[in-house]
């Protein structure tokens, strides 16, 4: 459950961190939202990363499936991907 709500949460931020903060940093000059949303979103991803990497290890998945996992937060809408898919092969457990 803790893994399901971070995905979410780091997917939401990088959503708005590539399609809000940085159009307006770079196209209107306005460096406000960057300031607050990036910083949030790398906290937020690390935290991501420390709860992925608890589950990899109470799950025992292959190192590359943690790779993948933990890539899946710094590509837009690949956080909401890996969080359905890993929720559905979990419920099968």
């Amino acid at each position: 459950m803790r893994y399901r709500v971070i995905a979410y949460v780091v997917g939401v931020m990088l959503l708005l961190l590539v399609f809000l903060a940085m159009p307006l940093k770079y196209f209107a000059d306005s460096p406000g939202a960057m300031d607050v949303i990036g910083p949030t979103h790398g906290f937020l991803y690390m935290v991501y990363l420390l709860l992925t990497f608890d589950l990899f290890r109470r799950v025992r998945w292959s190192f590359p499936r943690l790779v993948m996992m933990a890539l899946a937060g710094t590509i837009p809408f690949l956080s909401f991907y890996a969080e359905r898919k890993t929720s559905h092969e979990l419920q099968g457990r």
